[in-house]
C-alpha cells in the first residue's frame, strides 16, 4: 500500500476485476441490451430478495456493533422495495412463485456464516450496496425503458428516496471504510471476503444465464 492509498482504494482495486466479471455475464449483457423478458428480469429480482434477507438480518443483529454498526443504514434497506417489485412482477402471491437458486443458497449460507464477524459483514455490505448506488442506477434506467412499468414498482430496488445525494453518500461511505482501525491482517481478510462476495454474486447471475434461451425476447 502506498502512503496515499486508502483502505477504500485498496478494496476497490482488489475487487475491480471481479466487479467487471459480474457486470459482463451473459445474462446481464442481455438485460442491459433490453433482450430479457419480464420473467427473466423477475428471476434476478427474486434472487436479490433472498440475498438481501440474509444481509439485512445480519445488519440488524450487528446494528450496535462498534465496527459494523456505522454501516447499518436504514435508508439502504432493500427488502420493502424488493417485495413491491416482486408483487409487480409476479402478483400478490409472489411468495409462492419464487425460490432461491443453488447459487443463491450458497451465497446466503456464506452471509449467515460470517454474520457474527463485523469485517465480513462490511465486505458483503460494501459489495452489494455500493454496487446498487453506482452501476445499479444504470440498470434502473434500462429496466424502466425496457419494461415500462406503470409505477415505480418494478424498479423500487434501485430507488433510494431517503438519500438525497447518492454521490455524497458514497463519499461518506468510503470515509467510514477509511476510518476503520485495521491492522494488515484484518484489512487483507476483509478484502478477500469482498472478492469472494463478488464471486458469489457473479455465480448467481451465471446460473440465471443458463436459462437465458427461455428468457430472451426478439
Amino acid at each position: 500500500m502506498t502512503a496515499t492509498e486508502t483502505f477504500a482504494d485498496r478494496l476497490k482495486k482488489a475487487t475491480w476485476n471481479d466487479h467487471e466479471a459480474a457486470e459482463h455475464t451473459t445474462y446481464l449483457d442481455a438485460l442491459m441490451s433490453g433482450r430479457v423478458s419480464r420473467e427473466g428480469y423477475g428471476e434476478m429480482v427474486a434472487q436479490h430478495y433472498f440475498a438481501y434477507m440474509a444481509l439485512e438480518q445480519a445488519g440488524r443483529a450487528l446494528a450496535d456493533d462498534p465496527i459494523a454498526g456505522p454501516f447499518v443504514s436504514p435508508e439502504l434497506e432493500r427488502i420493502p422495495s424488493l417485495e413491491a417489485d416482486l408483487e409487480e412482477l409476479y402478483g400478490k402471491d409472489w411468495r409462492d412463485k419464487v425460490a432461491p437458486s443453488k447459487s443463491t443458497l450458497t451465497y446466503v449460507a456464506r452471509i449467515n456464516q460470517i454474520a457474527d464477524w463485523p469485517g465480513g459483514f462490511i465486505a458483503h455490505h460494501y459489495t452489494r450496496y455500493l454496487g446498487d448506488l453506482s452501476g445499479g442506477q444504470v440498470i434502473r434506467k434500462i429496466v424502466e425503458r425496457t419494461y415500462k412499468f406503470p409505477t415505480s414498482a418494478g424498479v423500487q430496488f434501485y430507488i433510494f428516496p431517503v438519500i438525497s445525494d447518492l454521490r455524497q453518500f458514497k463519499v461518506d461511505y468510503r470515509d467510514k471504510l477509511n476510518a476503520l482501525e485495521l491492522d494488515e491482517v484484518q484489512a487483507k481478510r476483509i478484502i478477500a471476503e469482498a472478492v469472494l462476495a463478488y464471486q458469489f454474486n457473479t455465480e448467481v447471475l451465471v446460473e440465471i444465464g443458463k436459462r437465458l434461451p427461455e428468457y430472451l425476447v426478439a
